[in-house]
């Protein structure tokens, strides 16, 4: 055990503590679809695949995205860890053709007493829809790799195992997706020396702006967040060019500025009101009907429109 996995698995023991505190009155019963019923549907909508995850146990929410995968023939690879810290399984499928790997992840777990919905049953379900959209229509100057983390609630320790274990010499750039579900303008976020120089974040920037978005209107790049984190950092800390993607509510943008970077002021806030998409994040709310297909759509079209343009 080295001392920074220490402090990962504390902090995962207090994120989980914490979830299970905010959580212990939950709501109504939560009634995911059944893969069979998503398998069923010709084209399946992306609140359907959100659906699939939502309000499960967390081993449930695992197993469904390897059995999704499995029945729609599309060939994932396992990557089973296991350390001090917990165990799990991270799943990935490589689309499309090159030399050159752009990797995407979404996490399946989420914290005790939580639906899941947007974090993050939201980049889990814009996933599985680029899976068959690549599939379909693949991209040909890079392979897009779909990674389907574990234990990022506990410290991303299924990316910590997976960059570990895995060569990442053709890695070109990382967007690990969270809170994808509510909103109309995206964030990318961590951009920190010398990563924000590195060519793949001026490829995402021009991919948004050739998509009709705006820099600093309808879509933000800031710096490192320092409370919240994704899966993204541990192959960050490789020297990977990796950051997080989140949509977030244009109306929101200045409350939201004030409770990311500032930690002391939103512990405060958290008791009050905290701004969209914050306000369900980690509660019993983060629920399905709470989210916005407009904001599933945008991500998952301009994460396509990303793929074709590497």
């Amino acid at each position: 055990m080295t001392l920074r996995e220490l402090r990962f698995y504390l902090r995962g023991r207090v994120n989980t503590a914490v979830a299970r505190l905010v959580n212990r009155r939950r709501g109504a019963p939560v009634r995911p679809l059944e893969l069979e019923e998503v398998l069923r549907a010709p084209s399946p909508s992306l609140l359907e695949y959100v659906r699939l995850l939502e309000g499960r146990p967390n081993e449930e929410r695992q197993a469904l995205v390897a059995r999704y995968l499995a029945a729609r023939g599309l060939p994932f690879r396992r990557h089973p860890y296991r350390t001090f810290e917990g165990h799990g399984e991270n799943f990935a499928l490589d689309v499309g053709q090159g030399s050159k790997i752009l990797v995407l992840i979404g996490h399946h777990d989420a914290v005790p007493g939580s639906p899941g919905a947007n974090d993050d049953g939201s980049a889990v379900a814009i996933l599985l829809a680029l899976a068959g959209r690549l599939t379909a229509d693949p991209p040909r100057g890079v392979r897009v790799r779909l990674l389907f983390t574990g234990g990022e609630e506990v410290g991303y320790l299924g990316a910590r195992c997976y960059v570990k274990e895995e060569t990442l010499d053709d890695v070109v750039g990382v967007l690990s997706l969270e809170l994808c579900g509510i909103g109309d303008a995206l964030a990318v976020w961590d951009a920190v020396p010398p990563l924000d120089r590195a060519p793949f974040l001026g490829a995402v920037a021009t991919t948004l702006e050739g998509l009709g978005y705006r820099r600093d209107e309808t879509y933000h790049v800031v710096g490192r967040i320092p409370v919240f984190g994704s899966d993204h950092r541990a192959f960050a800390a490789r020297g990977i060019p990796a950051f997080g993607l989140t949509v977030i509510p244009l109306a929101e943008v200045e409350g939201l500025r004030q409770f990311i970077f500032s930690p002391l002021r939103s512990a405060f806030r958290q008791l009050v009101r905290r701004p969209r998409p914050f306000d369900t994040y980690h509660t019993a709310r983060d629920r399905s009907e709470t989210l916005m297909p407009s904001a599933l759509a945008q991500t998952a079209d301009a994460l396509f429109a990303l793929a074709h343009s590497l």
